[in-house]
């Protein structure tokens, strides 16, 4: 029987074992380090930062860890190598301390989906809804919320909402979809989505499934329900790191924004890790969290520039549904 021929766009992105030690650091990341010690900085990654930036960071998680961490630290700066939404959370946790972006151009297609004046207007023209936020959101838009989620805990938190309220979930359709099915709890769905996520097609997922047969697929539940279908385990980032430190197999398929193979690597370097493709490409970034970049983050703790800055009726209101996520999540 003749070997079915893969279309792929480019060779996929394939990160396996390597020998021998670590890379040294380079100039500008031992900097870095130095200026967070006379900083009394805490730097924050997220799991889709480049590697360069990964590698200095005091911790690297998804959402719920980076929002943990945020609340509980006593340094006097963080600096939140992520997206500005990120940012925000960790300022409305700690409104004392100075939060620093390396780039405030660093938005989030998915917390664009839901202006905070248009959820105002919806929540006006139907009273009573229960909101339910994904983090991925503006703090404006956490301040109309009752609680926030994250992908690892938004089935954990759904399931804790009174039974008599009627949930409109924001601002990812796909996400809130997922968690339906999980839960069996029907809810409005706003109309969102990370483009990231919707770049990849079950069409380029099932010929890398061709190509590595033995290798299961860990998906992002941002993704379209199609692809999900296809994945042997949905998950957060966070759980992905703990699902394939635990299973027999020695590869992945991992569908979610391609920053997410460095954290695998360094915490799981006996196994090899596939980019999830697109139908273009074989790997997929996003463009926001790639603005941040190691030259940035030494400029920002340098001058301890660019700052978050809230207005006060905004952090008071959007820091009782965060601070009720964590406590629901414990």
């Amino acid at each position: 029987m003749t070997a079915p021929v893969l279309d792929l766009p480019v060779e996929p992105v394939v990160i396996a074992p390597e020998r021998g030690g670590p890379v040294p650091l380079t100039p500008v990341q031992q900097d870095i380090l130095r200026l967070k010690q006379e900083r009394k900085a805490i730097i924050l990654a997220h799991n889709y930062q480049v590697e360069p930036i990964q590698r200095v960071a005091d911790f690297v998680g998804d959402s719920l860890g980076l929002s943990y961490k945020a609340a509980e630290t006593q340094a006097e700066v963080i600096v939140f190598c992520g997206v500005h939404f990120m940012a925000e959370t960790a300022k409305i946790v700690n409104p004392g301390k100075i939060v620093i972006l390396p780039d405030l151009d660093a938005g989030c297609s998915l917390s664009d989906s839901c202006p905070a004046e248009k959820l105002a207007a919806y929540k006006t023209a139907n009273p009573g809804l229960y909101v339910v936020a994904y983090i991925n959101c503006s703090a404006a838009v956490k301040a109309l919320s009752d609680v926030i989620v994250t992908s690892g805990n938004a089935v954990k938190i759904v399931e804790k909402v009174p039974s008599d309220r009627e949930i409109l979930f924001v601002p990812d359709q796909n996400l809130g979809q997922w968690v339906m099915q999980k839960t069996g709890r029907s809810m409005r769905l706003w109309p969102g989505s990370c483009y990231v996520h919707l770049l990849f097609t079950t069409r380029a997922i099932e010929k890398l499934k061709l190509k590595f047969p033995h290798a299961p697929v860990i998906a992002h539940p941002e993704c379209t329900q199609s692809v999900r279908d296809l994945a042997d385990e949905v998950c957060s980032t966070e759980k992905m790191v703990s699902y394939c430190k635990s299973h027999a197999a020695t590869s992945f398929i991992v569908v979610t924004e391609s920053g997410m193979l460095h954290r695998l690597h360094r915490e799981v370097p006996d196994k090899t890790f596939i980019a999830g493709p697109t139908d273009k490409c074989a790997c997929n970034d996003c463009r926001f969290m790639k603005l941040n970049t190691i030259e940035k983050l030494h400029a920002a703790l340098a001058n301890l520039q660019p700052r978050i800055e809230l207005p006060p009726d905004i952090l008071t209101r959007a820091r009782g549904p965060i601070q009720r996520m964590l406590d629901w999540s414990r």
